[in-house]
């Protein structure tokens, strides 16, 4: 909970462009709201209608703008297969007689109103109406039981079949968006707004939602058609319909409240003793600040503050949604709740009248106020459902918009149409690269991590880019792997412009490793695997590659070898457990607060840094064909001197013809052998050439050549 500002994730609208300023008096409204101050947006079109309807009118624009994208929705699962069409026709039929079920009830109570006038006229009762009226009940409930059976059957298949489909379109909806795409903070919210657990999906939410608004629909028409058929020939139906629906709707009215404000708002508080108050009850509920509460013996103190801010906040220690649900009551003392209470007596002393003037009519009217009452009663509370749930069906309708927009986030890297290389062959003798004044910050940065850098490296050269941490040597490959877009300056890849290039053609023409490489929830078969996905089950090819990365040796001694999973991407579940328990399934039991939970945690294999790291250099060697362009990011980091030269030596041999990148902050023999050095220091190139001519030059890299140098002389 952040202190000061307050809010809610649960419904996210739409708002557009533009900026809210609370500040601004004359688009946004201040009210005080107990300890709270809350600022409304006024929007322009609204701005004279009232707040209780305003809220209504924003919820059915939202909905009327989702309506193209729940039609889209229902194409969609339409083509999901034929199977899965007929499951679903066959819930929408059954969705479609249940709501009509009520209004078959309603008819044949009806029919009790012609017995009622039948023995009073004649002095008779239909014995074979009566038993269908009795029947009918029976046999609609057992009708309702049914369906209600065989559409809970039908449930499970259609919300399994219809939550993989979607989840395959979310699944590439996130991976086809690029670094700068993917970390743009509106991207990561757009992308966990249209997220959902994993037993339902967006799409069947939205399938629930309006097929429950139809059937509200259908099931109010229904009665509806059926009551004015029943009361039309009554003397005193319509009023007394009328005067009891009057009544549920003032009741009903009267009753409702709001827990957060409708549109754009913001609300914020600077209590000090609230402030106070939460602050302290965060350092008593979190784990980070115990060793200091124990060891400076701050409990006295903190529950002693704790208690005098309570008393000062008294009843307005409260959260914000609390603080507007108590502030938006509306069962208090109106016209409306004045009224409630004279309108539900007006239909007993309307029947009252009447009997005095007919009394030949009473068992009539009597038996119409109870059939009426009891269906005004059931209709308004269906009908005000309905309105109550406006809301939650807005927010399921706006879902599906949003999972469908997350289809088409455009990517901030531009990808060209020029198919690369233009001959296949070509890419063994490598490719060249060029950086003509590249300039790049990174997003949300305000420094340059590269100001004006240039250099050429020709088709099969080795290029050593060398310099200290934060010098930009990474961010160069992140460049030329089009990661990112340069901020100025171009990038010219076998004499064409990188924007023009096709990003895929480019990108399996390349290899990289980074520095910050990563290891994947997947075993480590598949994470090799995943350095050529085209041979991902030639295991004869993954085992020569994890050789050539030197992780052969150490991952045959693990106990799954290959299958050996680098962090499982599912717990582990199990119930209370003998404390003398010390592992499980061959991984170590947590006895923390996910077991109270009832799973328990999964942990990386023990694996030291340059184990990962070889691990990651047997991926990058799964990628030998296809492949003119081979970047290393500090590949030797957690390697030692002798696993360094091995490596080096494998990578030369790797190499043949191509062109290879490395960048390093330690210099050796992989900077003798290269044919351009870059030297490079606070985000510019200083010097560039060979080992020799930089070493005569007596530079910036002389010098650190020889700093290195020393710490191995005697």
């Amino acid at each position: 909970m952040a202190y000061g500002m307050r809010y809610r994730k649960s419904r996210q609208q739409d708002v557009g462009e533009g900026t809210f300023d609370p500040a601004d008096t004359q688009k946004v409204r201040h009210t005080r709201v107990g300890i709270w101050d809350l600022y409304e947006q006024i929007e322009p079109k609204l701005k004279l209608v009232p707040w209780s309807l305003r809220s209504k009118m924003e919820t059915y624009h939202e909905m009327k703008g989702s309506f193209p994208f729940v039609v889209r929705m229902f194409k969609d699962i339409g083509s999901i297969g034929r199977t899965c069409y007929l499951l679903f026709a066959g819930y929408v039929a059954i969705t479609v007689i249940l709501a009509l079920i009520p209004a078959i009830e309603l008819w044949y109570s009806g029919l009790l109103l012609k017995i009622v006038q039948n023995a009073i006229e004649k002095r008779s009762v239909d014995r074979h109406v009566l038993f269908q009226v009795a029947t009918s009940r029976l046999v609609c409930a057992a009708v309702s039981r049914l369906l209600n059976f065989a559409q809970a059957q039908l449930y499970r298949p259609l919300n399994e079949r219809i939550k993989q489909h979607y989840a395959v379109k979310s699944f590439h909806a996130r991976a086809r968006l690029d670094v700068p795409t993917y970390a743009d903070a509106s991207t990561q919210r757009q992308l966990d707004n249209s997220s959902t657990s994993s037993r339902t999906s967006i799409a069947w939410n939205n399938v629930l939602a309006t097929l429950h608004l139809s059937s509200t629909g259908i099931e109010l028409v229904s009665q509806f058609s059926v009551l004015f058929n029943m009361l039309r020939d009554q003397r005193d139906g319509p009023l007394l319909a009328t005067l009891s629906f009057g009544h549920t709707l003032f009741r009903k009215k009267t009753n409702r409240r709001q827990w957060q404000p409708p549109g754009v708002w913001a609300a914020t508080t600077k209590d000090p003793d609230y402030l106070r108050s939460m602050g302290m009850a965060r350092v008593v509920h979190h784990q980070t600040h115990r060793k200091e509460l124990v060891a400076g013996g701050l409990a006295d103190y903190l529950l002693s503050s704790y208690r005098v801010a309570s008393e000062h906040l008294g009843s307005q220690a409260t959260d914000f949604f609390d603080a507007f649900h108590k502030h938006t009551v509306t069962d208090r003392l109106s016209l409306s709740a004045f009224l409630s209470d004279p309108l539900r007596e007006l239909p007993q002393i309307v029947f009252t009248l009447r009997a005095v003037q007919y009394p030949s009519d009473i068992p009539l009217s009597l038996a119409s106020l109870n059939l009426i009452t009891q269906t005004t009663t059931k209709f308004s509370q269906t009908l005000f459902s309905l309105f109550e749930e406006t809301g939650s069906v807005a927010e399921n309708l706006a879902s599906i918009r949003k999972l469908y927009e997350t289809y088409t986030i455009p990517n901030i890297v531009s990808d060209g149409a020029t198919p690369f290389p233009e001959d296949q062959q070509s890419l063994n003798l490598g490719v060249s690269v060029e950086f003509r004044n590249v300039s790049f910050r990174y997003p949300g940065s305000t420094k340059d991590v590269l100001r004006h850098v240039s250099f050429k490296i020709l088709q099969g050269q080795l290029c050593v880019i060398v310099g200290a941490n934060g010098s930009g040597k990474s961010t160069i490959l992140k460049l030329i792997a089009c990661l990112y877009d340069p901020t100025e300056g171009e990038i010219i890849v076998n004499g064409q412009d990188i924007r023009t290039l096709k990003l895929a053609d480019l990108r399996r023409a390349t290899s990289v490793l980074f520095q910050d490489y990563t290891h994947f929830p997947l075993s480590i078969r598949d994470n090799i695997a995943l350095g050529d996905p085209n041979h991902a089950h030639d295991d004869e090819k993954i085992r020569e590659a994890a050789k050539l990365g030197g992780a052969a040796e150490f991952i045959e001694r693990l106990d799954e070898g290959f299958d050996t999973y680098l962090d499982r991407p599912v717990d582990d579940l199990y119930s209370a457990l003998p404390q003398g328990t010390k592992t499980l399934f061959g991984r170590s039991v947590e006895y923390g607060s996910l077991r109270n939970a009832g799973g328990m945690s999964s942990h990386s294999k023990a694996l030291s840094g340059g184990q990962m790291q070889r691990i990651a250099l047997s991926r990058t060697f799964m990628r030998d064909e296809g492949v003119g362009l081979l970047c290393f990011d500090e590949p030797s980091a957690s390697l030692d001197p002798t696993a360094e030269h091995d490596l080096f030596e494998r990578l030369r041999l790797l190499r043949g013809n191509k062109t290879m990148i490395f960048s390093s902050h330690r210099f050796g023999n992989l900077t003798r052998h290269a044919d351009l050095i870059l030297y490079m220091d606070d985000a510019v190139v200083l010097e560039e050439g060979t080992h020799n001519e930089l070493i005569k030059r007596g530079g910036g890299y002389a010098k650190i050549w020889q700093l290195q140098a020393q710490a191995f002389l005697p």
